[in-house]
Protein backbone atom coordinates (compact mmCIF):
# COMPACT_ATOMS: atom_id res chain seq x y z
CA UNK A 1 0.00 0.00 0.00
CA UNK A 2 1.13 3.94 -0.67
CA UNK A 3 3.07 5.03 2.18
CA UNK A 4 3.64 8.28 0.89
CA UNK A 5 1.98 10.36 -2.22
CA UNK A 6 2.51 13.57 -4.06
CA UNK A 7 -0.89 14.73 -5.25
CA UNK A 8 -0.63 18.36 -6.09
CA UNK A 9 2.16 20.81 -6.86
CA UNK A 10 2.19 21.96 -3.66
CA UNK A 11 3.31 18.60 -2.29
CA UNK A 12 5.85 18.76 -5.10
CA UNK A 13 7.25 21.83 -3.87
CA UNK A 14 7.36 20.62 -0.17
CA UNK A 15 8.76 17.95 -0.92
CA UNK A 16 11.53 19.22 -3.02
CA UNK A 17 12.25 21.82 -0.41
CA UNK A 18 12.39 19.42 2.56
CA UNK A 19 14.98 17.31 0.05
CA UNK A 20 16.96 19.94 -0.41
CA UNK A 21 17.66 21.37 3.11
CA UNK A 22 18.54 17.41 3.74
CA UNK A 23 20.91 17.49 0.74
CA UNK A 24 23.31 20.31 2.54
CA UNK A 25 24.66 22.08 -0.60
CA UNK A 26 24.18 18.79 -2.80
CA UNK A 27 21.91 16.75 -4.52
CA UNK A 28 20.66 18.46 -7.41
CA UNK A 29 18.59 21.22 -8.45
CA UNK A 30 15.63 22.32 -7.80
CA UNK A 31 14.24 23.34 -11.12
CA UNK A 32 15.20 20.43 -12.31
CA UNK A 33 13.46 17.66 -9.48
CA UNK A 34 10.54 20.51 -9.89
CA UNK A 35 10.33 20.11 -13.77
CA UNK A 36 10.57 16.11 -13.47
CA UNK A 37 7.77 16.21 -10.59
CA UNK A 38 5.66 18.68 -12.69
CA UNK A 39 5.73 17.03 -15.51
CA UNK A 40 4.64 13.58 -14.33
CA UNK A 41 1.76 15.35 -12.80
CA UNK A 42 0.25 16.80 -15.86
CA UNK A 43 1.07 13.40 -17.58
CA UNK A 44 -1.15 11.65 -14.99
CA UNK A 45 1.41 9.73 -13.53
CA UNK A 46 0.85 8.74 -9.45
CA UNK A 47 3.69 10.01 -7.34
CA UNK A 48 3.58 7.58 -4.27
CA UNK A 49 6.33 5.58 -2.15
CA UNK A 50 5.74 2.24 0.05
CA UNK A 51 7.42 1.44 2.82
CA UNK A 52 10.06 -1.02 3.10
CA UNK A 53 8.44 -3.88 4.43
CA UNK A 54 6.20 -4.28 1.54
CA UNK A 55 9.12 -5.88 -0.86
CA UNK A 56 9.55 -9.30 -0.72
CA UNK A 57 12.84 -10.32 0.01
CA UNK A 58 13.26 -11.87 -2.95
CA UNK A 59 12.61 -8.70 -5.39
CA UNK A 60 15.73 -6.79 -6.85
CA UNK A 61 15.70 -3.02 -6.10
CA UNK A 62 18.26 -0.93 -7.35
CA UNK A 63 18.95 2.72 -6.97
CA UNK A 64 19.38 5.67 -9.64
CA UNK A 65 20.92 9.09 -9.33
CA UNK A 66 22.76 11.60 -11.29
CA UNK A 67 26.25 11.10 -11.07
CA UNK A 68 28.63 14.27 -11.20
CA UNK A 69 29.94 17.74 -10.45
CA UNK A 70 27.47 20.47 -9.00
CA UNK A 71 29.62 23.12 -10.88
CA UNK A 72 27.96 25.74 -13.17
CA UNK A 73 28.93 24.29 -16.88
CA UNK A 74 30.98 27.06 -18.12
CA UNK A 75 30.32 28.79 -21.41
CA UNK A 76 33.11 27.19 -23.37
CA UNK A 77 31.69 23.63 -22.51
CA UNK A 78 28.60 24.65 -23.46
CA UNK A 79 29.83 25.69 -26.96
CA UNK A 80 32.32 22.53 -27.42
CA UNK A 81 28.53 20.41 -26.63
CA UNK A 82 27.14 22.60 -29.40
CA UNK A 83 29.84 22.47 -31.63
CA UNK A 84 29.52 18.31 -31.38
CA UNK A 85 26.11 18.83 -31.74
CA UNK A 86 24.82 16.64 -28.96
CA UNK A 87 20.95 16.55 -28.29
CA UNK A 88 20.73 15.96 -24.55
CA UNK A 89 17.72 14.27 -22.49
CA UNK A 90 16.63 15.36 -19.45
CA UNK A 91 17.43 13.61 -16.00
CA UNK A 92 14.82 11.13 -15.95
CA UNK A 93 15.01 10.12 -19.50
CA UNK A 94 18.17 8.54 -18.80
CA UNK A 95 17.74 7.42 -15.37
CA UNK A 96 14.95 5.26 -16.89
CA UNK A 97 17.22 4.28 -19.29
CA UNK A 98 19.88 3.16 -16.85
CA UNK A 99 17.02 1.18 -14.78
CA UNK A 100 16.12 -0.73 -17.62
CA UNK A 101 19.73 -1.26 -19.15
CA UNK A 102 20.45 -2.40 -15.56
CA UNK A 103 17.87 -5.01 -15.77
CA UNK A 104 18.39 -6.36 -18.87
CA UNK A 105 22.11 -6.84 -18.44
CA UNK A 106 21.09 -9.19 -14.96
CA UNK A 107 18.35 -10.81 -16.85
CA UNK A 108 16.01 -10.03 -13.97
CA UNK A 109 12.99 -7.42 -13.29
CA UNK A 110 14.14 -4.47 -10.99
CA UNK A 111 11.00 -4.61 -8.15
CA UNK A 112 11.91 -1.57 -6.50
CA UNK A 113 13.32 1.75 -6.21
CA UNK A 114 15.12 3.32 -3.39
CA UNK A 115 16.90 6.67 -3.78
CA UNK A 116 20.66 6.39 -2.88
CA UNK A 117 20.56 9.94 -1.60
CA UNK A 118 18.07 12.93 -0.28
CA UNK A 119 18.56 15.80 -2.90
CA UNK A 120 15.98 18.59 -4.57
CA UNK A 121 16.98 16.35 -7.74
CA UNK A 122 18.45 13.23 -6.83
CA UNK A 123 15.34 12.34 -4.68
CA UNK A 124 12.82 13.54 -6.85
CA UNK A 125 13.68 12.22 -10.04
CA UNK A 126 13.97 8.46 -9.06
CA UNK A 127 10.12 8.98 -7.76
CA UNK A 128 8.99 9.90 -11.07
CA UNK A 129 11.31 6.91 -12.92
CA UNK A 130 9.55 4.72 -10.66
CA UNK A 131 5.95 6.07 -11.62
CA UNK A 132 7.05 5.86 -15.57
CA UNK A 133 8.15 2.31 -15.35
CA UNK A 134 5.77 1.11 -12.98
CA UNK A 135 8.25 0.38 -10.29
CA UNK A 136 7.57 1.00 -6.35
CA UNK A 137 10.10 3.58 -5.29
CA UNK A 138 11.02 2.67 -1.76
CA UNK A 139 10.66 5.16 1.46
CA UNK A 140 14.18 5.91 2.36
CA UNK A 141 17.69 5.98 1.21
CA UNK A 142 21.22 5.24 1.64
CA UNK A 143 22.66 8.55 3.12
CA UNK A 144 20.57 9.92 4.97
CA UNK A 145 21.53 13.45 3.07
CA UNK A 146 23.56 14.21 -0.10
CA UNK A 147 26.63 12.80 -0.70
CA UNK A 148 29.63 12.91 -3.03
CA UNK A 149 31.00 9.16 -3.02
CA UNK A 150 30.25 5.91 -3.00
CA UNK A 151 31.43 5.44 0.44
CA UNK A 152 29.07 7.92 2.43
CA UNK A 153 26.49 5.00 1.76
CA UNK A 154 25.52 2.58 4.21
CA UNK A 155 25.93 -0.42 1.35
CA UNK A 156 29.83 0.34 1.71
CA UNK A 157 29.53 0.34 5.72
CA UNK A 158 28.07 -2.98 5.31
CA UNK A 159 30.88 -4.14 2.90
CA UNK A 160 28.00 -4.04 -0.33
CA UNK A 161 29.38 -3.35 -3.16
CA UNK A 162 27.29 -1.19 -6.08
CA UNK A 163 28.09 -2.83 -9.34
CA UNK A 164 27.29 -4.36 -11.60
CA UNK A 165 26.00 -0.68 -12.78
CA UNK A 166 25.01 1.15 -15.89
CA UNK A 167 25.56 4.54 -16.47
CA UNK A 168 23.51 6.54 -18.80
CA UNK A 169 24.39 10.17 -19.93
CA UNK A 170 22.54 13.13 -21.02
CA UNK A 171 23.57 12.06 -24.69
CA UNK A 172 22.41 8.25 -25.06
CA UNK A 173 25.93 7.04 -24.16
CA UNK A 174 25.45 3.67 -22.32
CA UNK A 175 28.23 2.14 -20.42
CA UNK A 176 28.05 -1.16 -18.14
CA UNK A 177 30.37 -1.58 -15.29
CA UNK A 178 30.29 -5.03 -14.57
CA UNK A 179 32.91 -5.19 -12.01
CA UNK A 180 35.22 -3.33 -10.55
CA UNK A 181 38.53 -3.60 -7.63
CA UNK A 182 36.73 -1.46 -4.77
CA UNK A 183 34.41 0.80 -4.25
CA UNK A 184 37.08 3.56 -4.52
CA UNK A 185 37.55 3.04 -7.80
CA UNK A 186 33.88 2.42 -8.64
CA UNK A 187 33.73 6.24 -7.62
CA UNK A 188 36.65 7.22 -9.87
CA UNK A 189 35.18 5.39 -13.07
CA UNK A 190 31.84 6.76 -12.33
CA UNK A 191 33.32 10.41 -11.79
CA UNK A 192 35.29 10.09 -14.93
CA UNK A 193 32.03 9.07 -17.16
CA UNK A 194 30.74 12.18 -15.31
CA UNK A 195 33.22 14.10 -16.86
CA UNK A 196 33.49 12.38 -20.25
CA UNK A 197 30.09 13.76 -20.16
CA UNK A 198 30.65 17.06 -19.87
CA UNK A 199 29.85 17.00 -15.92
CA UNK A 200 26.88 14.24 -15.43
CA UNK A 201 26.18 10.86 -15.83
CA UNK A 202 23.00 9.13 -14.65
CA UNK A 203 23.71 5.53 -12.86
CA UNK A 204 21.61 2.39 -11.96
CA UNK A 205 23.37 0.68 -9.25
CA UNK A 206 22.93 -1.52 -6.19
CA UNK A 207 21.19 -4.34 -7.23
CA UNK A 208 20.28 -6.15 -4.16
CA UNK A 209 17.64 -8.05 -2.83
CA UNK A 210 14.20 -6.71 -1.00
CA UNK A 211 16.60 -8.91 2.02
CA UNK A 212 19.68 -7.13 1.72
CA UNK A 213 17.74 -3.32 0.61
CA UNK A 214 16.00 -3.19 4.19
CA UNK A 215 19.13 -4.32 6.35
CA UNK A 216 21.04 -1.42 4.27
CA UNK A 217 17.97 1.56 4.16
CA UNK A 218 17.54 4.89 6.12
CA UNK A 219 14.12 4.15 6.47
CA UNK A 220 11.19 7.14 6.10
CA UNK A 221 13.54 9.87 5.13
CA UNK A 222 11.10 10.23 2.08
CA UNK A 223 8.19 10.96 4.36
CA UNK A 224 10.24 13.62 6.75
CA UNK A 225 11.43 15.52 3.84
CA UNK A 226 7.62 16.10 2.84
CA UNK A 227 6.93 17.20 6.36
CA UNK A 228 9.88 19.00 6.67
CA UNK A 229 8.67 21.15 3.64
CA UNK A 230 5.14 21.15 4.41
CA UNK A 231 6.00 22.22 8.04
CA UNK A 232 8.14 24.98 7.15
CA UNK A 233 5.64 26.36 4.42
CA UNK A 234 3.23 26.73 7.18
CA UNK A 235 5.07 28.67 9.46
CA UNK A 236 6.17 31.00 6.62
CA UNK A 237 2.52 31.30 5.79
CA UNK A 238 1.52 31.87 9.02
CA UNK A 239 4.72 34.57 9.43
CA UNK A 240 6.60 32.19 12.19
CA UNK A 241 10.52 31.51 11.85
CA UNK A 242 10.64 28.64 9.38
CA UNK A 243 14.36 27.97 10.34
CA UNK A 244 13.28 27.63 14.23
CA UNK A 245 10.84 25.21 12.53
CA UNK A 246 13.46 23.24 10.60
CA UNK A 247 15.85 23.32 13.68
CA UNK A 248 12.29 21.88 15.41
CA UNK A 249 11.48 19.39 13.01
CA UNK A 250 15.21 17.82 12.31
CA UNK A 251 16.32 18.12 16.21
CA UNK A 252 18.42 20.31 15.30
CA UNK A 253 20.25 23.57 16.08
CA UNK A 254 20.69 26.74 14.70
CA UNK A 255 24.55 27.33 14.47
CA UNK A 256 25.19 30.47 12.92
CA UNK A 257 23.94 33.57 10.97
CA UNK A 258 25.84 35.88 8.84
CA UNK A 259 26.77 36.99 5.51
CA UNK A 260 28.44 35.30 2.82
CA UNK A 261 31.24 37.35 2.21
CA UNK A 262 33.69 35.03 -0.51
CA UNK A 263 33.09 31.58 -1.88
CA UNK A 264 36.01 29.99 -3.33
CA UNK A 265 36.00 26.81 -5.72
CA UNK A 266 37.06 25.04 -8.65
CA UNK A 267 35.25 22.12 -10.73
CA UNK A 268 38.13 19.21 -10.21
CA UNK A 269 37.82 15.36 -11.40
CA UNK A 270 34.17 15.69 -11.05
CA UNK A 271 33.00 17.23 -8.17
CA UNK A 272 32.52 20.77 -7.19
CA UNK A 273 35.33 21.49 -4.22
CA UNK A 274 34.73 24.89 -2.24
CA UNK A 275 34.86 27.21 0.88
CA UNK A 276 32.32 29.55 1.73
CA UNK A 277 33.11 32.36 4.29
CA UNK A 278 30.61 33.73 6.25
CA UNK A 279 31.02 36.76 8.60
CA UNK A 280 28.79 36.60 11.54
CA UNK A 281 25.52 39.22 12.13
CA UNK A 282 23.23 39.89 15.13
CA UNK A 283 23.85 37.61 17.98
CA UNK A 284 27.06 36.30 16.05
CA UNK A 285 28.90 40.05 15.65
CA UNK A 286 32.34 39.92 15.52
CA UNK A 287 32.33 35.73 14.54
CA UNK A 288 33.47 33.76 11.31
CA UNK A 289 32.29 30.54 9.72
CA UNK A 290 34.00 28.80 6.95
CA UNK A 291 32.22 25.78 5.32
CA UNK A 292 34.10 23.15 3.09
CA UNK A 293 32.67 21.29 0.50
CA UNK A 294 32.91 18.70 -1.96
CA UNK A 295 29.84 18.74 -3.53
CA UNK A 296 27.74 18.98 -0.10
CA UNK A 297 29.33 20.53 2.60
CA UNK A 298 31.61 18.43 5.48
CA UNK A 299 34.24 20.38 7.22
CA UNK A 300 33.18 23.85 8.88
CA UNK A 301 35.18 26.15 11.11
CA UNK A 302 34.12 28.65 13.97
CA UNK A 303 36.85 31.64 13.95
CA UNK A 304 38.77 29.96 12.60
CA UNK A 305 38.75 26.82 14.61
CA UNK A 306 37.87 23.06 13.29
CA UNK A 307 33.70 22.85 14.29
CA UNK A 308 31.11 20.73 13.02
CA UNK A 309 32.08 18.12 10.53
CA UNK A 310 30.51 14.92 8.44
CA UNK A 311 29.13 12.84 9.20
CA UNK A 312 26.37 15.37 11.29
CA UNK A 313 24.80 17.71 8.73
CA UNK A 314 25.46 21.07 8.07
CA UNK A 315 22.91 23.15 5.99
CA UNK A 316 23.03 26.48 4.75
CA UNK A 317 19.43 28.07 4.69
CA UNK A 318 18.28 32.20 3.70
CA UNK A 319 17.53 33.68 6.69
CA UNK A 320 14.09 35.18 5.58
CA UNK A 321 12.62 32.73 4.31
CA UNK A 322 13.93 29.52 5.44
CA UNK A 323 14.16 27.85 1.71
CA UNK A 324 17.75 25.97 1.20
CA UNK A 325 20.36 26.39 -0.98
CA UNK A 326 23.07 24.79 -3.42
CA UNK A 327 26.52 24.98 -3.37
CA UNK A 328 26.27 25.90 -6.98
CA UNK A 329 24.41 28.87 -6.24
CA UNK A 330 25.09 30.64 -2.94
CA UNK A 331 27.03 33.67 -3.52
CA UNK A 332 28.95 36.64 -1.49
CA UNK A 333 26.17 38.91 -0.15
CA UNK A 334 23.74 36.20 0.30
CA UNK A 335 22.14 36.76 4.33
CA UNK A 336 22.62 33.01 5.43
CA UNK A 337 21.60 31.01 8.65
CA UNK A 338 23.29 27.67 9.13
CA UNK A 339 21.88 24.56 10.55
CA UNK A 340 23.11 21.54 12.10
CA UNK A 341 21.68 17.99 12.37
CA UNK A 342 22.87 15.09 13.96
CA UNK A 343 24.08 12.57 11.68
CA UNK A 344 23.62 8.59 11.18
CA UNK A 345 25.01 6.46 14.12
CA UNK A 346 26.14 3.74 11.69
CA UNK A 347 28.62 6.19 10.42
CA UNK A 348 30.30 7.30 13.48
CA UNK A 349 32.47 3.91 14.16
CA UNK A 350 36.09 3.92 13.98
CA UNK A 351 35.47 2.83 10.13
CA UNK A 352 32.90 5.03 9.32
CA UNK A 353 34.94 7.99 10.29
CA UNK A 354 37.99 7.26 8.83
CA UNK A 355 37.35 5.50 5.88
CA UNK A 356 33.98 6.58 4.81
CA UNK A 357 32.35 10.29 6.68
CA UNK A 358 34.79 11.80 8.75
CA UNK A 359 37.13 14.97 8.00
CA UNK A 360 40.06 12.61 8.00
CA UNK A 361 38.13 10.51 5.20
CA UNK A 362 37.84 13.89 3.24
CA UNK A 363 41.97 14.74 4.11
CA UNK A 364 41.58 17.39 7.01
CA UNK A 365 43.83 16.45 10.23
CA UNK A 366 40.91 16.97 12.41
CA UNK A 367 39.34 15.07 14.75
CA UNK A 368 35.87 14.46 15.19
CA UNK A 369 33.36 15.47 17.86
CA UNK A 370 29.54 14.84 17.86
CA UNK A 371 27.59 17.92 17.05
CA UNK A 372 25.32 17.34 19.87
CA UNK A 373 28.94 17.49 22.64
CA UNK A 374 29.79 21.08 20.57
CA UNK A 375 26.19 22.19 21.38
CA UNK A 376 25.62 21.09 24.59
Amino acid sequence: MPYGKLETLQDCEDFVQGCLIMGTGGGGSVAEGMAALQKALETGLTLEWIDAADIPDDVLTASVFSMGSIAPVSQETQDEIASLRLEEQTGYEAMGTAVKELGDYLEKTIGGIIPVELGASNTPIPLVVGAQHGIPVIDGDYAGRAVPDEMQGTPYLHGKVGWPATSVDGFGNVTIAKRMRNPTMFERVGKMLAVAAYGHTTMATNPFSGQEMKKLIVPGTLTNCLRLGQKMRLARERGDDPVETAVSVTNGWRLFEGIVTQKEWEDRDGYMFGTTHLRGTGDYEGQTLSVWFKNENHVTWLNGKPWICSPDLVTLLYKETGLGTTNTLIKEGDTITAVGIKGLESFRTEFGLNESTGPRYFGFDIDYVPIEELMG
